[in-house]
């Protein structure tokens, strides 16, 4: 699913390359068999929503043999270990967990790798830092310069979802993946796992509310059992029936829309509150619905997931 822009303004921290022809202090002529040191610069930014990076780490490039001696810039390995440090401020009045999307990318803001960062349980005033690493690039990608927070989400900490592994007292897991678009349709799953000791009864369709920016409800959005028209998806048009979990057992949901954009204004969904029933804790997930102007947004019923059904990664 394509990221929205309008979700949050971008917070570039930008990192300049040692230029070429430069000798980095605590290195070696070249030819030396010396590895350069890394260079760690201080970002001076506000952040954005209260995340921000605090600095940036990337190896000096090797030394390259050259008559000057000098250190060539573009010479970085495919894996060059680069991270960047940042901080995230609950400037709030209750915890919450913030999902962070960082993205590392070239000079001219081509996205090289991104990795997602989930910070949890944030009280209101305290300040937590963290540390995001590259991780490895595919072979000939172009050179990172640049580290930026392209995505800010937060939730109450008591209706994020939960981490992997991690059950919470309900003994129920709900948990929203990643989803996929295909020609102007976009679906994302919604899963529900049985992690307690009891078995566990749904019936019909999971309770939802969306939520604007400040987490405030959205009116005027049909929200429709089913496909709802929307495309053709035979097993969200099943009639819906008591699905009994088993502890360890899984079942599986999910929203569908369009987001074709006419007449009208666009919507914009970044979060939806989901109870699996009625009475049920509330999950607040982030899957950032552009409904465009349709106004409408499809519920598959609950149904028991087959194994091949689950792999998608999930929200934290």
């Amino acid at each position: 699913m394509r990221r929205s822009a309008t979700l949050l303004p971008v917070l570039a921290a930008i990192l300049l390359l040692p230029a070429c022809g430069a000798e980095h202090a605590g290195t070696r002529s070249a030819g030396s068999g010396a590895a350069a040191s890394p260079q760690r610069t201080q970002v001076d930014d506000p952040g954005t929503d209260g995340v921000r990076i605090t600095a940036v780490t990337i190896p000096s490039a090797s030394p390259s043999p050259s008559r000057d001696h000098s250190v060539q810039a573009d010479r970085l390995p495919a894996d060059p270990g680069l991270f960047a440090e940042y901080e995230v401020t609950n400037d709030g009045t209750e915890a919450l967990t913030y999902t962070v999307l960082f993205d590392f990318t070239t000079s001219t803001g081509e996205v090289m790798s991104n990795k997602w960062e989930t910070v949890r349980d944030v009280g209101p005033g305290r300040t937590v830092r963290g540390t995001v690493r590259m991780g490895v690039l595919p072979p000939g990608a172009s050179p990172v310069a640049r580290v930026k927070v392209a995505e800010v989400t937060k939730v109450a900490a008591d209706e994020a979802p939960p981490a992997a592994g991690v059950c919470p007292p309900s003994g129920i897991r709900v948990t929203a993946d990643r989803g996929y678009a295909a020609m102007g349709l976009r679906v994302v799953g919604l899963h529900l796992e049985n992690c307690g000791t009891r078995d566990y009864t749904v019936d019909g369709y999971p309770q939802l509310e969306l939520l604007d920016e400040s987490r405030e409800p959205i009116e005027g959005v049909g929200i429709l059992r089913g496909s709802g028209g929307i495309t053709a998806l035979p097993e969200w048009d099943e009639q819906p029936r008591p699905v009994t979990l088993k502890p360890g057992e899984r079942a599986v949901s999910g929203l569908v829309w369009r987001n074709t954009t006419e007449s009208g204004t666009p919507v914009e969904v970044p979060y939806v509150r989901i109870r699996a029933k009625a009475g049920a804790d509330p999950v607040t997930v982030t899957p950032h619905l552009d409904l465009g102007t349709t106004g409408k947004l499809g519920v598959r019923p609950w149904q028991r997931e087959q194994r091949e059904q689950s792999g998608r990664p999930e929200q934290s």
